[in-house]
């Protein structure tokens, strides 16, 4: 990858980190947020003072410890770059990489604006990176890999590349009420299942396969089976639960991305479609099998020590990228037989 610099421009004062719009980009970013905030802790960086702007509804994925004081939700009837201007910001690093994003930050003012020169947006940021591409095309790399390199256009060096997450009190109270609502003892060992994909249809593995993997899996063990998922995948996640014996359905209790921390960091296995959770997975090294369909594997090939993909190979349409199949056959997903799940899960539960 290629990094444009303007070196005019001096880089110190407030810095805003653009949070990306996805659960699983904005944990594979924590590490982003984290070296931000030992920065401004530190005596010799120029930055001395964070805002991590993100969408409201997404905050809870970051709540919870050392990164509170610096999240700054765009409040809700704000527009978000009369937001922006507001912040008084020297700074801007973009970890989305929309034309839209660039744009307000532009409006908003806000002098430096660092992110990957993607979506056309490149003449209105004044510090970016150029992602590698081949015949015309961008080239898929890890999207932590991406993250990190831009997190350098202002000096930030993360660690590493594994995710960090925190759980509150709060939350890890709530989750034990939510599997005791269901029957499931906090210590009792479980599987966690999250069937649903906000993507789109694209990304549905069908229930019944869900269904036979829980029972496959949990049956040998004695273990119970516990389905979740985000606001609208009531449905489904009933249809796995009525399919598997094994398993019971939070359908009816209110959910949400902090709590979801813990029934993760507490489950003996993440069963998971191509979605968000599998990287809270990452972040507390829980065993995990995720279920991909229509992406491709190259962009989230990171942390993956406790993890395996399962995917179908050698199709010819795959992958498309596409919310909803274009040719309605939906091949990637309904072609992946639930032995092969099983198979993984036994693995990575074998090496945790």
């Amino acid at each position: 990858m290629s990094s444009s610099w303007k070196k005019t421009r001096t880089l110190g004062g407030h810095l805003i980190v653009r949070a990306p719009n996805w659960v699983g980009d904005i944990v594979m970013a924590t590490p982003i947020f984290e070296a931000a905030r030992r920065s401004v802790l530190a005596e010799a960086s120029p930055w001395t003072r964070l805002s991590i702007v993100i969408r409201p509804h997404l905050a809870p994925v970051l709540a919870g410890g050392g990164l509170d004081e610096h999240l700054a939700p765009i409040p809700k009837g704000t527009s978000e770059g009369d937001f922006l201007a507001g912040l008084g910001a020297d700074a801007t690093l973009l970890l989305t990489t929309s034309l839209g994003a660039a744009w307000r930050a532009f409006r908003a003012g806000i002098p430096i604006r660092a992110g990957a020169s993607l979506s056309g947006r490149g003449l209105l940021l004044t510090h970016k990176l150029v992602p590698p591409s081949r015949d015309g095309r961008r080239v898929p790399i890890p999207t932590a890999h991406l993250l990190r390199d831009l997190a350098g256009l202002v000096g930030l060096l993360p660690k590493s590349i594994h995710p960090l997450l925190d759980i509150s009190s709060e939350a890890k109270l709530r989750a034990h009420e939510l599997l005791q609502s269901v029957g499931v003892h906090p210590e009792e060992p479980f599987v966690l299942c999250c069937p649903g994909a906000a993507f789109g249809a694209a990304k549905l593995w069908p229930p019944p396969r869900f269904a036979e993997a829980l029972e496959e899996i949990c049956g040998p063990r004695g273990w119970r089976a516990v389905v979740t998922g985000g606001p609208g995948e009531e449905r489904l996640m009933d249809a796995v639960a009525a399919a598997a014996p094994c398993a019971v359905s939070l359908s009816a209790e209110m959910r949400d991305l902090a709590s979801l921390k813990e029934l993760v960091r507490a489950s003996k296995l993440l069963l998971v479609g191509d979605s968000g959770p599998r990287w809270y997975a990452a972040a507390f090294d829980t065993p995990c099998v995720s279920v991909m369909g229509p992406n491709f594997p190259e962009l989230t090939a990171s942390s993956l020590e406790h993890c395996e993909v399962v995917r179908v190979e050698g199709l010819d349409c795959s992958p498309c990228l596409q919310r909803h199949c274009p040719l309605e056959h939906h091949a990637c997903m309904v072609e992946l037989k639930s032995a092969s799940v099983v198979a993984a899960a036994n693995r990575v539960l074998l090496n945790a």
